[in-house]
Parts: structure tokens; C-alpha cells; sequence
């Protein structure tokens, strides 16, 4: 990717978008255009420091691609509603799916490099694995309505024939600096810091299946945004196409992860379990772990993620949450 060249980042003031974009900077890439809708939000802090070519509403970006296609190398597509509690599935098509199949297409059409967020969400339950291989897309059942409409995008580029030319990513867990917009959907980390450093405590949701997971054994497998933007980042700097998982390939239990955060304060770990809302129960994923195997067969194990969790969760509560400060 050649420095001259326009990168467009869409979703460029949330959470993943802020740190690809703060991720390219360091590699020295400032051409970038960013694309988002800050609205009432404070994701305008994400973009402090910034450096970038120009800013755009994402209700602009086709038109202004209409004009400049000539100059972009490559669009890393990350802008989306993410709240996995969406109930209006006609936003979330507009938003996730619609919208994206029109930016796929200009892309195609002008030969420059796609590379878009799907989401691990698609895997639904999890009860038939975490393999990103595209022969399996069909008989994913994702669980919730934001899932579903990740998924339909995948179903559609490859009834289209077109995953062998673009790029999808499936995030895992992902957590770290820059998400504190994000209310509800902000990671566990984020929420539990407050109560860990007030009361000395943190808060578990009980087991809700006991004969396979004990209380705060549900795994996730998390990963630092760091790793996550870098993984993404180097997308365009290869030639590899497809889906691929994007995570640490290993899950990490909740009540490891609580220890981990309680370490980094300082605190002896003071753990409770706590009833599950019957609501989410339907819906919980108590195993999540990327299947890393596609991406290990095109990258080495020097271009996956280079943080273990407590290193992580040190990181960004030290450097970040205790200090009020992004990335």
C-alpha cells in the first residue's frame, strides 16, 4: 500500500475503527479518511491525535467515492451497528448489510482492496464450532438479529462470488482503549474496573449450564484491540482473501479474567456469582475460541496478536482507563 495512496476507514471514531486508524498512523500512513457519525456520543475523544486526510459522514462516503475512487488503495469497513440487543431488524439491514453490499460493489468495481468486519456473532451457539471455513457458511445460525445480519452479508458475497476478491474478519472478544462510548456493549473490563476499585468486588453471572460450566467458567477468547487492529491492518498490506477469525485462538474464563483485572489494581480477587436474566440466558454463548488455523496457514505466528490477557488487561487499565486517556 503505497503512503500516497487514500485509505478509508468507515466507523473510523468507534472502538476498532480509532485503533486501526491510530495503528496505520504508527506505520506512518496518514492519508486517511475517516468515516463515521459522532452524533451526541464522545467518540470525537477517539480521534485526538489523529492524522488523517479528511472526515466524513458515512451518508457522504458514496457520493465522495464517486469523485476520489481514482485515489483510494484500500477501505477497511468497520463502521456498523454492533449492539447485539437490536431489536429493528430493518435498521440493522440498512446499516450492516445494505450499506455494505454498496461499498463492496464500488470497491469491486474500481479495484481497490475490501476489507469489511463480519463478526464472530455469526457462529450463534457455538455448537458447531468456530471454523471460518466458507463451505460451512451455510449452516451457521446466528442467535440474535445483529449476528444475523453479519452473517447474510457473508452469504451474500459468496452466492455472489466475490469472498475469493474481498476481506471479512470475524471478531472475537475484542477489548481495550477507545470503547468507552460504548455503554452497554463496552467490554467486561470496562464495567467491572468501577466496582473492583470502589467495593473490591466483581460480579459474575452464575452458570448458565452448570453439567458443563462451573460458575465464571464460560470462556471467551478476548483480544486486545492493539492485536485486533493490527491483524486487521496488515490486510492490506497481503494479497490474502476470505473470511478469517480474529482472535487469540484460545478461550479465557471469566473468573480468569476478573483475577486478572483485580491484579492489575492491586487487589486480592473478591468474586460473586450472580443470577443470569432469563432474557440473555437464550441467547448466551457460554464457549467462544476462534479456530485460527486459516489464518496461521497464510500468516506466520510473528503477524498474530502478541498479548496474553493479563498483559492486556495491564495495559489498559493502567495506561488508559486509570488515566482517563485513548489510543
Amino acid at each position: 500500500m503505497e503512503k500516497d495512496r487514500i485509505i478509508v476507514v468507515t466507523g473510523a471514531a468507534g472502538f476498532i475503527g480509532s485503533a486501526v486508524a491510530r495503528h496505520l498512523n504508527d506505520l506512518g500512513y496518514h492519508r486517511l479518511l475517516l468515516v463515521d457519525d459522532i452524533e451526541s456520543t464522545e467518540k470525537w475523544k477517539n480521534l485526538l491525535g489523529k492524522k488523517f486526510y479528511d472526515f466524513i459522514s458515512k451518508h457522504q462516503l458514496f457520493t465522495w467515492l464517486e469523485d476520489h475512487s481514482d485515489l483510494v488503495g484500500g477501505i477497511i469497513h468497520l463502521g456498523a451497528c454492533s449492539d447485539t440487543l437490536e431489536k429493528d431488524g430493518d435498521f440493522l439491514m440498512e446499516n450492516n448489510f445494505q450499506y455494505t453490499q454498496i461499498l463492496c460493489s464500488i470497491a469491486l468495481e474500481n479495484n481497490i482492496r475490501f476489507v469489511y468486519a463480519s463478526s464472530a456473532a455469526t457462529y450463534g451457539d457455538g455448537s458447531l464450532g468456530f471454523s471460518d471455513d466458507i463451505d460451512r457458511l451455510d449452516e451457521l445460525r446466528p442467535l440474535n438479529l445483529y449476528g444475523f445480519s453479519k452473517h447474510y452479508f457473508d452469504l451474500w458475497a459468496k452466492n455472489q462470488g466475490v469472498l475469493d476478491q474481498i476481506v471479512g474478519l470475524k471478531y472475537f472478544n475484542v477489548f481495550g482503549p477507545n470503547e468507552n462510548h460504548k455503554g452497554s456493549m463496552a467490554s467486561m473490563v470496562y464495567k467491572m474496573l468501577p466496582k473492583v476499585r470502589n467495593d473490591g468486588v466483581v460480579q459474575l453471572f452464575k452458570s448458565s449450564d452448570p453439567e458443563r460450566f462451573g460458575d465464571g467458567q464460560q470462556c471467551r477468547d478476548f483480544i486486545y484491540v492493539k492485536d485486533a487492529a493490527k491483524l486487521t491492518s496488515d490486510f492490506l498490506f497481503n494479497n490474502n482473501r476470505g473470511i478469517f477469525n480474529i482472535g487469540r485462538g484460545s478461550p479465557t474464563t471469566w473468573n480468569d479474567l476478573a483475577s486478572a483485572l483485580f491484579e492489575a489494581v492491586g487487589k486480592e480477587p473478591n468474586i460473586q456469582y450472580i443470577d443470569m436474566p432469563e432474557g440473555l440466558a437464550k441467547q448466551y454463548q457460554n464457549y467462544t475460541c476462534a479456530d485460527m488455523r486459516n489464518f496461521l496457514d497464510k500468516h506466520s505466528k510473528a503477524e498474530a496478536g502478541t498479548y496474553n490477557i493479563k498483559e492486556a488487561v495491564q495495559d489498559y487499565v493502567q495506561e488508559y482507563l486509570l488515566k482517563d486517556q485513548r489510543w
